[in-house]
């Protein structure tokens, strides 16, 4: 399914956690290796993400949360989300890190973009209204935003 205008700056900030998470995935068992991944991975979540979050969850998700009786499929989407975004921090917080544990972290975060991708994005495409979309796209990070984008 092609993605609407609206969505392309949060599905643009997705691309990088996807490289990020790929590599993290692969971290090797050395010391130097674990702190590039674990860096790359937090400071993509923290300085990155909280606002895409902030974005979904105020927007997306409680602007969705009304179908959650009359579409299933919300419902599910909704839930996972919820358990991603918690494990996803809890994750971040570690206080001993491991190889195992920044595989585990690049998995989570890949996991969790694909479902956003994949069955996120078009249930929104599928609901939300124009303006509903369109406050989606005005709170969406500027960095993420193109000047020619057909809005």
């Amino acid at each position: 399914m092609k993605r609407v205008d609206q969505l392309q700056p949060l599905s643009r900030e997705h691309h990088q956690g996807l490289v990020i998470s790929r590599h993290a995935k692969k971290c090797a068992n050395d010391v130097a290796e674990i702190a590039k991944h674990w860096t790359a991975l937090t400071d993509y979540i923290n300085e990155n993400m909280t606002n895409h979050f902030k974005v979904e969850d105020d927007l997306m998700l409680a602007k969705l949360e009304s179908y959650r009786h009359s579409h299933p499929k919300v419902a599910e989407v909704i839930n996972k989300i919820a358990e991603q975004h918690d494990k996803l921090y809890q994750l971040i917080n570690l206080q001993s890190l491991s190889a195992t544990k920044v595989q585990e972290l690049g998995n989570a975060l890949y996991d969790h973009i694909k479902l956003e991708e994949r069955e996120l994005f078009p249930l929104a495409q599928q609901l939300l209204s124009e303006q509903e979309l369109n406050a989606i796209y005005d709170a969406s990070s500027k960095n993420a935003k193109r000047e020619d984008e057909n809005r």
